[in-house]
């Protein structure tokens, strides 16, 4: 989703995160009264913006109070601060690369040219797609996709913090009802209006929504084709290097300070820098800054241009981070050398699955079994480790499962 770069004239594609991390200021007494009052006098400014009466009867129709999952989930962030080992085990593994890999081949045709049409690589446009929809698959959990209308007005009217935000992306969805590219029934996003496969809010939407399939209509929802073109035309407008990549994982050679700045790869050669897989920098004289996110005996990496592209799409460097490695991987280029610094011993996906599963089954955990250990996993964990004696650091480790079994 897309974060930070709210000083842009557009925001990037989908939502802010950082945006999202402070503590909303709620009002919530006399919530219904005071909401379809909202709406009455929220009318007349979107008629200043262009909307027709039709329009904004048709969009609020039905909607007559805030939606408390939308406060309850704008109030309440805890995976922005996972541990960095967490984000990346979470994004990048066995079934988000071998359901790139598979999606590369069903999408071959269009993924071929929306390439030569925006020269950004299929395999970047995949992995965006599985951060942030995983493939799609979120688009049909009634739990996390909702009307992007009653969301959008939810925080307008009871979060102050995020109310002019809110109102923006609000006038901007009308505008997408407006011109028909998709129904009321359909307008559906995450709880802070993030649509479609690739997660675009609003405002992103109307700057970068490309018809790839040619029926007329920019439908990010249901036409892949579509999903991914946009999110290539946004890349492809923020200064993409067809042909280029996104950076290099690299070693560092021991007991020296390097420059925090930016450097041609040929100067990081020359103070001892090195790609890991031992091969060498194929643009020399191209510009590149190093990265390092989890301390000196983590991986280390050198961004280039594109990385810095991939943050207008959410300006994060995890982020930008998850989507080169997962494409590198779906690619077939192979993973990190130097793995993220684990307190435990790492579990494969399928066993992450198993370990939710014998949790579940004890009674510990009653989510989603996906592989994914978020806040609600490591509370079960947690709750386990207690039971069983255990120190209770809500590590998803292999003392943990073979503890389970």
């Amino acid at each position: 989703m897309t974060k930070l770069r709210i000083a842009s004239s557009f925001f990037p594609a989908a939502l802010a995160a950082a945006l999202f991390l402070a503590t909303p200021s709620l009002n919530t007494a006399s919530a219904d009264a005071g909401f379809e009052r909202w709406v009455i006098g929220f009318r007349s400014v979107a008629a200043k913006n262009g909307i027709t009466r039709a329009t904004f009867d048709r969009a609020f129709r039905g909607v007559t109070a805030p939606d408390p999952e939308v406060l309850e989930k704008a109030r309440y962030q805890p995976e922005f601060n996972a541990p960095v080992w967490q984000y990346f085990d979470n994004r990048v593994h066995e079934q988000s690369i071998g359901v790139g890999r598979s999606m590369k081949g069903k999408w071959s045709n269009w993924l071929g040219r929306i390439e030569k049409r925006f020269g950004v690589d299929r395999h970047i446009l995949l992995a965006i797609w599985s951060m942030e929809s995983n493939y799609g698959e979120i688009l049909e959990n009634d739990r996390v996709m909702r009307n992007v209308v009653r969301s959008l007005s939810t925080l307008a009217y009871a979060d102050k913090r995020r109310a002019k935000f809110a109102r923006t992306q609000l006038i901007s969805a009308l505008k997408i009802l407006q011109r028909g590219d998709i129904t009321v029934d359909h307008l559906t996003g995450s709880w802070a209006g993030a649509m479609g496969h690739t997660q675009f809010i609003p405002t992103s939407y109307q700057a970068y929504a490309v018809d790839a399939d040619g029926n007329g209509k920019r439908d990010i929802w249901n036409s892949v084709p579509d999903a991914l073109a946009t999110a290539a035309n946004l890349l492809k407008r923020n200064g993409w290097r067809p042909g280029h990549s996104w950076g290099y994982e690299v070693i560092l050679p021991p007991g020296r300070k390097f420059p925090a700045g930016s450097m041609n790869l040929s100067r990081w050669a020359s103070i001892g820098v090195k790609r890991a897989n031992g091969k060498a920098f194929p643009r020399g004289s191209e510009n590149a800054e190093l990265k390092v996110l989890d301390g000196s005996n983590g991986p280390a990496f050198l961004v280039t241009k594109n990385f810095f592209v991939l943050k207008r799409y959410n300006n994060a460097d995890k982020y930008a981070l998850a989507v080169g490695l997962l494409a590198d991987e779906i690619a077939g280029y192979g993973g990190i050398r130097q793995d993220w610094k684990r307190p435990f011993a790492k579990l494969s996906f399928a066993e992450k699955e198993e370990l939710q599963r014998l949790l579940s089954k004890r009674g510990f955990y009653d989510g989603k079994i996906d592989g994914k250990i978020g806040s609600g996993s490591k509370a079960s964990i947690m709750a386990f480790q207690k039971q069983a004696g255990m120190e209770p650091d809500g590590h998803p480790s292999k003392k943990v499962l073979n503890a389970l079994k």
